[in-house]
C-alpha cells in the first residue's frame, strides 16, 4: 500500500516520473525506509518550497502506515 502511494503521487509530482525509483530498506529498529530517487530536475518538486513536499509526503506515508500497524520513514537520495 505505502510503495503504491508514493509511485501514484509521483506521476503527479514529477516531470520524469518513469525516472522514479523507490527502494524498500529496513531499518535497525525494524521500521521499514523508503528511499527515493528521482532525476535531478524533479529533485527540487519533490522536495518543494522549504520541504513542504516532502513533509507533506512523509505525513501521508505515516498515517498509511499506522493503519496497517508500520512504522515507516521516506528519505530522498540524490
Amino acid at each position: 500500500m505505502s510503495r503504491a502511494l508514493i509511485e501514484y503521487l509521483g506521476t503527479w509530482l514529477l516531470d520524469h516520473p518513469d525516472e522514479l525509483v523507490i527502494e524498500e530498506v529496513e531499518g535497525e529498529r525494524g521500521e521499514l525506509i523508503f528511499e527515493i530517487t528521482v532525476n535531478p530536475e524533479d529533485m527540487g518538486k519533490l522536495i518543494g518550497k522549504r520541504g513542504r513536499v516532502i513533509q507533506a509526503l512523509r505525513a501521508l506515508m505515516r498515517s498509511a502506515a499506522q493503519r496497517e500497524g508500520q512504522t515507516v520513514l521516506v528519505e530522498v537520495v540524490d
